[in-house]
């Protein structure tokens, strides 16, 4: 029953959406990347950024689930980049395309198939840095995955594999379209396997950015990353603010290449968060750095990294909030069946009242729901 209310909920936003788009305050590109917590672009509180797009209907980082996110009424959508044999950027979310594209089925690129170690983790399957641009476009995503969310893998074969230019055509349509604009947050993904290799994202990162006049404060662009040298680099090339990611466990993929000691652990501690504010402006940490899940998979306390990040001077963008009982803590699950909804309105509200400054979610339009309710609006 919730699922199927929370459909007729997305159907109608969209149908409004559409027919008048979206009642807004006119504001500046600059409030929204300097102040995601204040009124920026008609959403007052905290931001909600569509994690992918938005893949709890469509498959992810295609431009139809990066669309459905801004017209659900998301100001920002986080797109994950790795390159091409070619030089060119493009929206994956790993490099290995075999679980999110049609790749498998065909048959000019059975010989691409290969095993890469990338982060010390082995991985076989077929890799975007070993095609060209025009290769990639031959394919057409899927969904990834289809035992979770059975309903779209309707749109297989529907779309093709999107660059970062693209993405940013798209955002420039919508933001005169729908009267407010919208913007990315770029994620750097691997940074240091693809350095290693001689196909470095940065540079490309770079030089989009100021093909397009989005190197400036004001831009509506954040930077993302789970390493660490990339971004303070990236600090003294770029004006646009960065958000610095972590996981709750494991280290930096830099700092291991390194031999630097220091772990994702240590980044969170208040000396770290510290060091983090010199180059970055956001953090984003694994929810369960915030409130850890006990044994039985339950929220427990929130920790104190909230305050310590504020503290430091940071705004706290944790990620990934997701509607399915898969995903979802045990107590907040609606029943067994893990491709059902659950109570995603109790979770996200309890992040909320912990303090987070936004949170990255796959589906769009019930995080923004949950900022709704929690702010009064």
């Amino acid at each position: 029953m919730m699922r199927k209310r929370l459909g007729l909920l997305v159907l109608s936003g969209l149908a409004v959406l559409s027919a008048v788009g979206v009642a807004v305050s006119p504001a500046s590109a600059g409030q929204a990347a300097a102040d995601t917590t204040s009124s920026v672009h008609g959403q007052t509180g905290p931001v909600v950024v569509g994690h992918r797009g938005a893949p709890g209907y469509r498959p992810e980082h295609t431009l139809a689930s990066y669309e459905l996110a801004f017209r659900m009424g998301a100001n920002w959508v986080d797109v994950d980049l790795v390159p091409t044999k070619d030089g060119q950027l493009v929206a994956r979310h790993e490099p290995e395309i075999g679980g999110t594209t049609d790749v498998a089925d065909h048959p000019e690129f059975a010989n691409r198939k290969t095993t890469k170690i990338i982060d010390g983790i082995s991985t076989t399957g077929w890799f975007t840095e070993d095609f060209t641009l025009a290769e990639l476009k031959t394919l057409r995503a899927k969904e990834r995955i289809p035992d979770v969310r059975p309903n779209n893998t309707i749109y297989n074969g529907r779309y093709q594999i999107a660059t970062y230019q693209e993405i940013l055509d798209l955002t420039k349509r919508l933001s005169r379209e729908l009267h407010r604009t919208v913007g990315t947050y770029p994620e750097v993904k691997h940074s240091t396997f693809f350095q290693t290799i001689g196909n470095p994202v940065e540079p490309k990162l770079v030089d989009i950015l100021n093909r397009n006049g989005l190197n400036r404060r004001d831009a509506p662009v954040i930077i993302q990353s789970f390493e660490v040298s990339n971004l303070i680099a990236l600090h003294k090339q770029l004006r646009v603010p960065l958000l610095q990611l972590t996981s709750a466990t494991g280290a930096p993929a830099d700092f291991v290449a390194k031999g630097d000691k220091r772990t994702y652990a240590d980044i969170v501690s208040k000396q770290g968060l510290r060091e983090v504010a010199k180059y970055a402006t956001y953090l984003g940490p694994d929810k369960a750095q915030i409130i850890p899940l006990d044994k039985a998979g339950n929220l427990t306390t929130p920790t104190a990294l909230v305050a310590d990040a504020h503290a430091a001077g940071l705004q706290v963008q944790p990620y990934t909030f997701r509607n399915e009982n898969n995903f979802l803590p045990t107590n907040l699950r609606s029943s067994s069946n893990l491709t059902q909804y659950g109570n995603i309105f109790a979770e996200e509200t309890t992040f909320l009242k912990a303090g987070v400054d936004g949170f990255f979610a796959d589906q769009s339009d019930t995080a923004l729901e949950s900022v709704k309710a929690f702010t009064g609006q």
